[in-house]
């Protein structure tokens, strides 16, 4: 009998692949069953990126995980159709990079402040990756710098990257160096073709764009982590379409927009739901151009969603 720790590197069902990082030899794993009942709102008890203890008996073929250490942070969403499960996208993340692009598809700015917040929840710094800009930068720089300017104004790096010409790889290569990098965003936003341009050695798998709805297809089927040849990991995710929060109070809400947590140190009611109380500096930064309109819209639907979920 052999027994060890190791970071679960892929997630394909109720099969595993483990490896003992910083070590890259991957072995096969399955779970030991009281594992999946002591998490029975969560559809993974397992994620990418989790540290374990495994056994591994002599003779067999696959190690059987018996315990999951720990987490540092965690990125979790709710599957947005009432339900209250939950999954786990990755655990033990450094830092999320979340790819979006302005057209094709056409980006959702709600769906990615979900992510955010998510993401300011669980301790975990994010930067917005936004993508394809060799596609619309002559035809749309003005919607490229009022993005920056309400994603950086708010306190978000956002680094823009086009595969095809080679802008802003390097810089993403650098920032990931030495880490755990989670990437993450919607189907179609071109996640799997910007893993790629980081280490072109690697090879995940690379989806097109239906041009019926400009919407992705879903190619990333599995959670994987894969080794730069730079330094670090990079986790690539399947492309979401929904996100919905977790574990979050209808009063914490504001505290994870960077700007609005700033601008509510002087609302005059605490707590302040930022809605209908007077006095209110937020709602004075929105109506000022202080905090952007598209920010406060996102604010003000996940609130109108936490109601779904109570």
């Amino acid at each position: 009998m052999t027994r060890g720790e190791a970071t679960v590197v892929k997630n394909a069902g109720s099969h595993y692949e483990l490896s003992s990082l910083p070590e890259w030899r991957l072995f096969p794993a399955v779970l030991r069953g009281r594992i999946r009942l002591k998490a029975s709102q969560i559809t993974n008890p397992v994620a990418v990126g989790d540290r374990v203890r495994y056994e591994w008996t002599d003779g067999e073929a696959t190690a059987v995980i018996t315990e999951v250490l720990p987490r540092e942070n965690y990125v979790i969403r709710r599957s947005t159709n009432l339900s209250r499960q939950a999954h786990i996208i990755a655990a033990n993340v450094d830092r999320a990079y979340l790819v979006v692009s302005l057209f094709f598809p056409e980006i959702k700015l709600p769906f990615l402040d979900r992510i955010l917040v998510t993401c300011g929840v669980y301790g975990i710094p994010a930067t917005i990756v936004l993508s394809k800009v060799d596609l619309y930068r002559s035809l749309a720089q003005e919607q490229i710098d009022a993005f920056h300017a309400i994603y950086e104004g708010a306190g978000y790096p956002v680094i823009d990257t086009s595969v095809l010409t080679g802008e802003g790889i390097d810089c993403l290569r650098e920032s990931c160096r030495g880490k755990v990098n989670l990437f993450s965003g919607e189907s179609g936003v071109g996640k799997s073709s910007l893993i790629k341009a980081l280490d072109p050695a690697l090879d995940p798998k690379i989806g097109q764009i239906s041009t019926a709805h400009l919407q992705g297809k879903h190619t990333t089927s599995l959670y994987e982590m894969y080794p730069l040849a730079s330094g670090g990991y990079v986790i690539d995710s399947p492309g979401l379409r929904g996100f919905g929060l977790v574990d979050l109070e209808k009063e914490e809400i504001g505290k994870y927009f960077p700007e609005m947590l700033r601008a509510s140190a002087g609302c005059r009611f605490t707590p302040c739901t930022h809605t209908h109380e007077p006095g209110c500096t937020v709602k004075e930064a929105v109506e000022t151009g202080d905090i952007s309109a598209e920010r406060y819209a996102s604010y003000l639907g996940m609130l109108e969603e936490d109601k779904k979920f109570r």
